[in-house]
């Protein structure tokens, strides 16, 4: 219930905004850095790299391969823009190897059920103030 109203945001709508696709979400700790993939172009090896290290990269790197850019754009996106998290959040190493085939994992699944989770509890310790 939103006032009044009810509301509805199921995976059709989640889908119909956003356009990602659904699957079954394996464990994603299994997933490595990939070999000469952006995570070890531009960010030396680093275990965890915020969101403020990716925009530096797009300010100063020199891209070697057309969609570097696009994959780190994405990573930026899912995690800046879908998620909300802050600059200073560490990218887990996952994220990286991911964006370098694009088909391989339901980011809808993933990015739903987080934003689920965040409107569930976006009000938690503020509701006082809304009545």
């Amino acid at each position: 219930m939103l006032g009044n109203q009810s509301v509805s945001f199921s995976k059709v709508e989640f889908f119909l905004t956003t356009g990602l696709r659904f699957g079954v979400v394996s464990d994603m700790t299994k997933y490595a850095a990939v070999e000469n993939g952006i995570h070890q172009q531009y960010f030396s090896r680093a275990d965890m790299v915020s969101l403020e290290e990716i925009r530096g990269v797009f300010i100063v790197a020199e891209f070697g391969e057309t969609y570097d850019t696009v994959k780190l754009c994405l990573i930026y996106m899912l995690n800046w823009k879908l998620m909300g998290v802050n600059e200073r959040f560490k990218i887990p190493v996952w994220q990286f190897r991911l964006v370098e085939d694009l088909d391989a994992f339901p980011w809808g699944t993933h990015v739903y059920k987080y934003s689920i989770y965040s409107f569930k509890h976006a009000l938690d310790g503020r509701r006082d103030g809304f009545k």
